[in-house]
């Protein structure tokens, strides 16, 4: 498709969620840069009376924190990770609050884990807060709690942090800013008949071989982030732009109709919203593996899971935790709640459901995982 026949998916777009990395908002590592935190606030604002919703995911604390601390390279270790974030988010925070004031524009501060979307009940916490300050003209500032992330609780980057709160609120659109112009069909740096993918369906299994890794020493996110972030969104009907945070007034040409960087289409099918939930966890308590006949039938029948079909049962969770689901391959095929927990699952693995009573002395379903509670995350 040609670029003059490409109109832009976020014209369309009422709730929008917009995430800037690092390289947008700090002076090449050195801090906030103001003059570009004020520039992406005039366009948000702009958006605003345009009658858009916007959801803005940040980075930028650490890198501020550096600054304030006196360091020059990222910290590895993540007790310093923490106190950079710590430091640095108070500046981040007052750099947004002074640059939505000068519009009259109310914001709030919320800083996530992977904790918080994962626990349903937080998940639908959150969900409520968002929504509650998208209706009084409120725009949410978000970034990850790096003060508290631990490698048990994080999402990793702001790229998936966008998706989930794009999935959250489900939102119609997820722009992606970077420092590149968008999805090159190879790395551009390396491979000068590299060209620009102007759209694609945010699906295809092309789109992973071409995204390359992280470009700076500041940010975390690669393109490959935000490709995968693009598919996670596009499980709640959510189109994904990746633009250059470069073009002048990005974000008003986008809403204006003009088609700037990678546009990457959702399918027709939205997951509904607690099966979407459990695909959105990063984390799980643990993995059961299937034989080939029910791999089959959970592909191709929508059945449930029975404990006959289990061979094996991988980690530590109890009944009613999101666990994932694997061919004899080792390929998650799908995930859903259990309905026991991980001592009695390998209890009951390769067991007709006529004796699950006999070996537990009960039976709280005849199922491991009802297909009601389950999603499949690859056919």
């Amino acid at each position: 498709m040609s670029a003059e026949a490409l109109h832009s998916l976020v014209a369309a777009a009422h709730r929008v969620v917009v995430k800037v990395g690092s390289s947008l908002v700090t002076d090449e590592g050195r801090g906030i840069d103001h003059a570009a935190v004020a520039r992406w606030v005039g366009q948000i604002s702009a958006l605003h009376g345009l009658g858009k919703e916007v959801i803005l995911v940040s980075s930028g604390a650490i890198a501020e924190g550096m600054k304030r601390l006196g360091w020059v390279q990222r910290p590895r270790e993540i007790p310093e990770l923490q106190a950079a974030a710590a430091v640095g988010q108070m500046g981040l925070a007052q750099a947004y609050e002074s640059a939505f004031s000068a519009h009259a524009r109310p914001c709030a501060q919320i800083l996530l884990t992977h904790a918080d979307l994962a626990h349903r009940r937080r998940y639908l916490n959150a969900r409520s807060t968002l929504l509650t300050l998208l209706a009084h003209g409120v725009v949410p500032v978000i970034n990850e709690n790096d003060t508290v992330v631990t490698d048990e609780i994080k999402v990793g980057d702001n790229d998936t942090l966008g998706a989930l709160v794009t999935n959250l609120v489900e939102a119609d659109a997820l722009i992606i800013l970077t420092d590149q112009h968008g999805l090159y069909s190879a790395d551009p740096r390396r491979d000068a008949l590299a060209t620009l993918i102007r759209d694609a369906a945010a699906d295809d299994p092309a789109l992973v071989g071409m995204a390359g890794g992280a470009g700076s020493s500041i940010g975390k996110g690669g393109m490959l982030t935000k490709v995968l972030a693009a598919r996670r969104a596009a499980r709640s009907g959510a189109h994904t732009v990746i633009a250059s945070g470069r073009e002048p007034d990005v974000l008003l040409r986008l809403a204006a109709g003009e088609a700037i960087g990678t546009q990457l289409r959702a399918g027709a099918a939205k997951l509904a919203a607690r099966k979407q939930w459990m695909v959105d966890q990063l984390q799980l308590a643990g993995r059961v593996t299937v034989d080939a006949g029910a791999a089959r039938r959970l592909r191709d029948g929508g059945a449930s899971l029975l404990p006959v079909g289990v061979t094996e049962v991988g980690g530590e969770f109890e009944r009613g935790d999101v666990i994932a689901v694997l061919d004899a391959a080792g390929t998650e095929i799908a995930r859903g709640l259990s309905n026991y927990a991980a001592a009695e699952a390998r209890l009951i693995r390769r067991t007709p459901t006529t004796q699950i009573e006999t070996i537990l002395g009960f039976i709280e379903e005849p199922e491991l995982i009802h297909r009601d509670n389950m999603v499949l995350t690859r056919g």
